[in-house]
């Protein structure tokens, strides 16, 4: 992505938004609302130049002719995750969809989410979680956990040498207390932001 300008980068998230959530993408018009451009004609500009770099092609004759080219750089969807298998694994891949401006943090994957230990804070069954795995795993912050061959989501709240608490946002379920020298015990990443049910 380094290819593109600022503006140029914003205007091809906003394209890959419209189409996740949509289904289509945005006519020129559109685009120029959106980013206050004074005619359709600055947003044809920035058009020509993403697809002169490869991100995405124009047709011809139609007031929606974009779509995206192979360049795109989609990110996995992971769904159900197979057991003690790499969460990024080809099995475990549903589909792939862009990366939507949620964060400002890279995004490395999307994990589909499964049951209700999280709806405290606003995680919800189907919920899509935007992952980064590079991310510093911090106490308080939401992560992947995988515990030897399960993957779970739940908040880090105490991390040391010989104790890890991972906390359900939820009453109804207990805190997983862990010794990480006696368990299999590793970090897949930490939650940067949520997509709420998408099929």
């Amino acid at each position: 992505m380094n290819t593109l300008t600022n503006r140029q980068k914003e205007i091809f998230d906003f394209i890959k938004s419209k189409i996740s959530t949509e289904g289509y993408p945005p006519t020129r018009m559109e685009i120029s609302k959106f980013f206050g451009f004074k005619s359709p004609n600055a947003a044809e500009d920035h058009l020509k130049a993403l697809k002169k770099k490869g991100f995405i092609d124009i047709l011809s004759g139609t007031s929606r002719g974009i779509s995206l080219s192979d360049h795109d750089d989609s990110i996995p969807v992971i769904g159900l995750v197979s057991a003690g298998s790499p969460i990024l694994a080809e099995e475990n891949i549903e589909k792939k969809m862009p990366a939507l401006p949620i964060s400002s943090h890279g995004i490395d994957y999307y994990l589909r989410v499964k049951g209700d230990s999280m709806i405290d804070v606003g995680i919800f069954d189907n919920d899509l979680i935007a992952v980064n795995k590079d991310m510093k795993v911090k106490k308080n912050a939401i992560v992947i956990a995988r515990i030897d061959d399960d993957v779970t989501v739940k908040t880090l709240i105490e991390i040391s040498s010989n104790k890890v608490v991972l906390k359900a946002e939820n009453e109804n379920y207990d805190d997983i207390v862990l010794n990480p020298n006696k368990v299999n015990l590793n970090f897949e990443g930490t939650c940067v932001g949520l997509i709420r049910n998408i099929s």
